[in-house]
């Protein structure tokens, strides 16, 4: 999940750092991906070292904000080739009111204003 920028922060245009954490109960973590487009499309994340199994994963990604509404998302694979599933997978698996192990994609709506609020897309 996106750590910075979320919830309750605002950001100004030009250059952010989208940080975060990943992790798996099943083993390393192999890859992070990052979108701004709500899902549309996906970019690598980088990694940050330690990485080790089952345990929290630090992960960055340059992006350049430009000022227009955005929607941001990071989603993590594991060595076992388990891949983050989105919400609507998650609610289609386990029902909408499941809220155990809850490990869907989270996103961040950041508003022209530069306001980062919480969304469920």
């Amino acid at each position: 999940m996106i750590t910075s920028p979320s919830g309750g922060q605002r950001i100004e245009p030009g250059f952010v750092e989208i940080r975060g954490l990943a992790w798996s109960g099943r083993g390393k973590i192999a890859t992070v991906e990052v979108s701004t487009d709500g899902g549309g499309s996906w970019k690598p994340a980088q990694l940050q070292v330690p990485i080790l199994p089952m345990c929290h994963t630090r992960f960055r990604f340059g992006w350049w904000w430009k000022g227009d509404d955005v929607l941001l998302q990071s989603r993590c694979a594991d060595e076992t080739g388990y891949v983050q599933p989105t919400r609507a997978a998650l609610v289609a698996a386990r029902g909408a009111h499941s809220s155990y192990h809850y490990n869907a994609i989270q996103t961040w709506k950041i508003a022209r204003d530069g306001q980062v609020t919480n969304v469920h897309i």
